[in-house]
This record gives structure tokens, C-alpha cells and sequence, in this order.
């Protein structure tokens, strides 16, 4: 231990230890620290979550709506199955919802080419302006968010967020980072 040498502050401070990898030390892993962890992850959701809602509640849609919205407009041509095993939702919740999308126009249904009784989605011309919207709304606070916390943290974020996700989350994020960043080709 050492004393802090300011005239002003007599707080003895602990030896300062050099950088380590992640996870070197734990003293983050107290409770308060988690607890306070949890705390502001409802709160980044509930803010984040907000910056759509207001979009959505003057068209009379609801957070539901705003998911299948995402999921789809990521993944053009995807059958109602897949959107299922994404949202983790049943089939009657999600029927409701997807009905409302269709019948309003946000979203088009056809018969899949190899299997008639399979369903796939796409967004209509109408579905991809609210996407743009509500992505745009929510996107504003993301860019602020990152840049005032820097690249280190986007990237410790990334790690965080990749940790809470069960395998079948994490596994979506590589096939959907995996499209988007094709390996560079060799030759």
C-alpha cells in the first residue's frame, strides 16, 4: 500500500498493478458490480427501446411488430420457422403479429419454391421505409454511444453482449457477420 501524496487527499490507495489480460482482475465480479451491470442494461434498453417506440405508437405497433420488422428486413426470403427460432416465440404469439404485418402491408408472404407448405418473408416496398425509420431513430444512439466510449470499448461491448447470448444467439450473429464480411478471397 502507499499513501496518495496529495496535501488535499490522505486516502491510501493499493499498489498499482500492471495491465493484465481480460479478466486478470476480478474485483469487477463483486455483486454491486453486477447488480449495477443489470441495472443498466434495463435502462439501455429501456432507452433504446424508446427511441422506436414512439415511431411505432403512432402507427399503432408495438415492440412485437418492431422485432419481426428487424428480423426480417436482416434476412429477406426467410421462412416464418427460422423467425420463430429467432424470436423464441410461439407460434400463436407470432401469428398474430405477422398477420397484422401482412394485412397492413409491412410484410409479404410466399409459398418456398422447393417446399409448398413452407412460408417465406420479405419486407414490401412500405416495411422497409418503417425499418429505415425505426433503425435510424435507434441508430442515432448507438453512434453516440460508440464514439464516446471509443473502438477498445465497442469491441469490449461486442465480447459483453456475445457472453449473455446463449449459443443459438451467438451462432445467429456469426452467420449474419459471416454475409456481411466474407472472408477475402485467396489467389
Amino acid at each position: 500500500m502507499r499513501a496518495d501524496s496529495s496535501a488535499e487527499s490522505r486516502v491510501i490507495m493499493p499498489e498499482q498493478k500492471p495491465a493484465g489480460p481480460a479478466g486478470a482482475n476480478l474485483l469487477f465480479l463483486r455483486e454491486g458490480e453486477i447488480r449495477a451491470a443489470q441495472d443498466m442494461l434495463f435502462f439501455a434498453y429501456r432507452d433504446f427501446t424508446n427511441a422506436a417506440d414512439v415511431i411505432l405508437e403512432e402507427l399503432g405497433l408495438g415492440r412485437a411488430h418492431h422485432r419481426v420488422l428487424h428480423f426480417v428486413g436482416r434476412n429477406a426470403g426467410m421462412s416464418v420457422g427460422e423467425l420463430l427460432s429467432i424470436l423464441n416465440i410461439t407460434k400463436q404469439s407470432l401469428a398474430r403479429v405477422l398477420g397484422a404485418m401482412i394485412a397492413d402491408g409491412y410484410i409479404a408472404q410466399v409459398q418456398g419454391r422447393n417446399d409448398r407448405r413452407q412460408r417465406l418473408l420479405t419486407l414490401t416496398p412500405k416495411g422497409q421505409d418503417l425499418k429505415r425509420r425505426l433503425f435510424d431513430r435507434q441508430r442515432e444512439r448507438l453512434v453516440k454511444s460508440y464514439r464516446e466510449a471509443g473502438s477498445g470499448a465497442v469491441e469490449g461491448f461486442r465480447r459483453v453482449m456475445r457472453g449473455i447470448m446463449n449459443e443459438e444467439a451467438r451462432s445467429y450473429i456469426d452467420r449474419t457477420e459471416a454475409r456481411r464480411d466474407p472472408p477475402p478471397r485467396q489467389g
